[in-house]
């Protein structure tokens, strides 16, 4: 339940809510009100929550499944907003065309076009290297159609970065998002794959056949 009271001393709105929590401090974010407003009332309204918390960790590789309906955005875009999280994400080229391109980059995505995104990983890497703090957050299924394996740009920006790897898994079937733990990938992309699948299951998706 989301609660708002004035407080007058300072004149101001404070939100008081359990639905969706604060970043720990060296987590990469956005000091801002509005976001935090706009992302808990939407989640609110929607009838989702967020259950955990990201990692007190200053860069790390976000991956979030299962993806199967357009509306898994929407409900990920309401708690990047609610959590403040400053992130890059990426999208395909055609998503950040005129009149949505700029606000794209202002919220951080990254335009993708997948016929030459072959230094896509290499990109991100140096990125992160050069970086005191960045979080980059990828739909590992890389489509909304159901496919046997993920792609392993997210793995390898992990291995080469560094990094850690975190899961969001989007629960329709109980309407939360489950943050889980850091994982440093071990070097065996079989072995690391078949760990993070299990914070993700079937029936946690809009469309369980398609994942």
């Amino acid at each position: 339940m989301v609660r708002a009271r004035v407080t007058p001393q300072r004149g101001s709105l404070h939100v008081s809510t359990s639905r969706i929590p604060y970043l720990p401090e060296e987590v990469p974010q956005v000091r801002s009100r509005w976001r935090r407003w706009v992302g808990v009332g939407g989640l609110a309204l929607a009838g989702w929550r967020v259950e955990g918390n990201l990692p007190n960790l200053r860069k790390f590789v976000l991956i979030v499944a299962p993806h199967t309906s357009n509306w898994d955005f929407v409900v990920g875009f309401l708690a990047y907003l609610g959590l403040r999280l400053h992130s890059s994400w990426f999208v395909k080229h055609t998503a950040l065309r005129w009149p949505w391109a700029a606000l794209g980059r202002h919220f951080g995505a990254v335009a993708i076009d997948r016929a030459h995104a072959g230094n896509v990983v290499a990109a991100s890497v140096a990125a992160m290297n050069a970086a005191e703090r960045m979080v980059i957050t990828l739909a590992p299924e890389g489509t909304r159609k159901k496919v046997s394996q993920w792609k392993q740009g997210y793995w390898r920006i992990a291995v080469e970065a560094g990094v850690p790897i975190v899961t969001a898994a989007l629960d329709y079937s109980r309407r939360r998002i489950v943050l889980g733990e850091p994982m440093r990938p071990s070097g065996d992309y079989a072995s690391d794959w078949a760990q993070l699948r299990t914070a993700f299951a079937a029936r946690m998706a809009r469309y369980p056949d398609q994942f």
